[in-house]
């Protein structure tokens, strides 16, 4: 953290509306790190499907199509066919493509409304005020 010059000071009173365009950045910044958090835990799941579905190809290019392989449906495997395997491997990997675009699109539309507030609060404040990321 950098200490302020007395030139780099800027004398501006905050207002009631000031201090809920602060409010409102900082839920917003709090929110956009939580889908941020998601989203890569989401995005390294997505990795782990593409494995998956890599060594279930593999598999079935060996012609073990019949085998019994072991799918983890919450808590418990069942035992399905390498076929089958890989057709819910693709359903899942799917849904989760969806749920990972919606969180960037949230993502998205937090640092548009972010960058409007930055914008207001910088063009008030200048360099008293720190919005950025650490």
């Amino acid at each position: 953290m950098r200490m302020i010059n007395q030139d780099e000071e800027v004398e501006a009173e905050v207002t009631w509306e000031d201090q809920q365009n602060i409010n409102s950045f900082s839920k917003l910044n709090v929110k956009f790190s939580d889908i941020e958090e998601r989203y890569g835990e989401k995005k390294q799941e997505d990795e782990y499907l593409d494995d998956l579905l890599q060594e279930l190809e593999q598999q079935e290019l060996l012609g073990d199509e019949g085998e019994l392989v072991r799918y983890k449906i919450g808590d418990a495997f069942i035992s399905i066919t390498l076929e089958d395997a890989a057709q819910r491997t693709k359903r899942e990997k799917e849904f989760l493509s969806e749920e990972l675009k919606k969180l960037r699109n949230e993502m998205d539309s937090l640092t548009t409304e972010m960058e409007k507030l930055k914008v207001l609060l910088y063009g008030k404040f200048g360099k008293a005020i720190n919005l950025e990321k650490d």
